[in-house]
């Protein structure tokens, strides 16, 4: 089963002291989440079934906390739980959900790792195979294709990536080559474009690449992107989308209007210079984009018309070229660097 250390929050009855977070110890089994005091307890604190349960990620009801995700139990009764950082948070979010889909298909689910489940040798790094694998001359090529009435660009099909391992005497068949490849997906090195490839990375039970020339696939920290057939009035729009991802992450963002703070997913990209934000609960098209070209990133200490209930540290402020503002807040100091350091980086280098 899973495990790891994690911090919990839970509803209490009304009339009882205030919630708060205390620090448990959480194992996904194949029915539910048991959570412990501590790692060397014998019987769990308690048990979430996960039978017709819902999962929310990230979670809405906490402003100031970014990395909560939600279980929702069939009887509506409300679980928080709050990673150290995203990366975290996301892996939990696809086991459990993984452990839901198997559930409602009358199957069991059991988490293995990388290597133990599809039997891929220790001697194997596939940090080093996916850089050969970008090699510009050397590697696999990224291509733009055509796929019902969609355009997937900087990708390639799961039989390329499959072809390019045995030329390259990376495994001696296609079996062996596919156990690379899923290794590389599941490591998230891969990533499924299009449906087809999507179904089989999110399969109920052990996520599956697709030895097929429609399945498409693109490298983690490329310059994929996904359109439709546009006119070309859309074009322009479209080139925003054509940088290098140089960094994404989730942060919260106020509003321009309503002046509320909501969690929305960032990804910055560099020539040209844009910041795209994104509902995360959908994160297909982004709800608006920061043009960075000559901008101005700066970390500051209070927002003018925010309330202060609403934001707590960690603040900083983008001016853009014709002078909008924009209010963002990250979820540690260490975190607020980074950013200010990347867009800043982007907005003097970038078009």
């Amino acid at each position: 089963p899973k495990q790891v250390k994690l911090n919990i929050y839970k509803h209490k009855p009304k009339g009882t002291l205030l919630n708060s977070w205390s620090a448990v110890w959480v194992v996904l089994s194949e029915d539910g989440v048991d959570f412990y005091k501590k790692k060397t307890d014998r019987s769990p604190k308690g048990m979430i079934p996960l039978k017709g349960a819902t999962l929310s990620s990230p979670c809405q009801d906490f402003v100031k906390r970014m990395l909560v995700f939600k279980i929702t139990t069939e009887k509506k009764q409300d679980h928080f739980f709050q990673a150290s950082y995203v990366e975290e948070r996301e892996l939990w979010v696809k086991d459990i959900k993984r452990a839901i889909t198997c559930i409602q298909g009358g199957k069991k689910f059991a988490r293995k790792s990388t290597r133990r489940s599809i039997r891929l040798p220790e001697t194997v790094n596939l940090a080093a195979l996916y850089t050969e694998m970008k090699n510009q001359d050397e590697g696999v090529k990224e291509l733009k294709l055509e796929q019902e009435n969609r355009v997937f660009n900087h990708c390639f099909t799961g039989a390329t990536v499959i072809d390019w391992l045995i030329s390259k005497e990376k495994a001696r068949n296609r079996p062996e080559a596919l156990m690379l490849a899923t290794g590389l997906m599941n490591e998230g090195f891969l990533q499924p474009a299009g449906d087809l490839s999507k179904e089989g990375a999110e399969s109920g039970e052990q996520a599956a690449f697709l030895d097929e020339t429609k399945a498409l696939y693109y490298f983690a920290d490329s310059g994929f992107f996904c359109e439709g057939y546009s006119s070309d009035e859309d074009v322009l729009l479209k080139e925003e989308f054509r940088g290098n991802i140089i960094k994404q992450g989730c942060l919260v963002k106020q509003g321009h209007r309503r002046k509320n703070w909501k969690v929305r997913k960032f990804i910055l990209r560099d020539d040209p210079a844009y910041i795209h934000y994104y509902d995360p609960a959908k994160a297909d098209d982004p709800l608006g984009s920061i043009h960075l070209r000559g901008a101005v990133v700066t970390a500051v200490d209070y927002v003018p018309d925010a309330k202060k209930k609403d934001i707590d540290g960690n603040l900083f402020e983008i001016i853009t070229a014709d002078e909008t503002h924009y209010f963002l807040q990250a979820a540690t100091d260490q975190e607020r660097k980074e950013w200010i350091k990347a867009i800043q980086m982007v907005s003097k280098s970038g078009k």
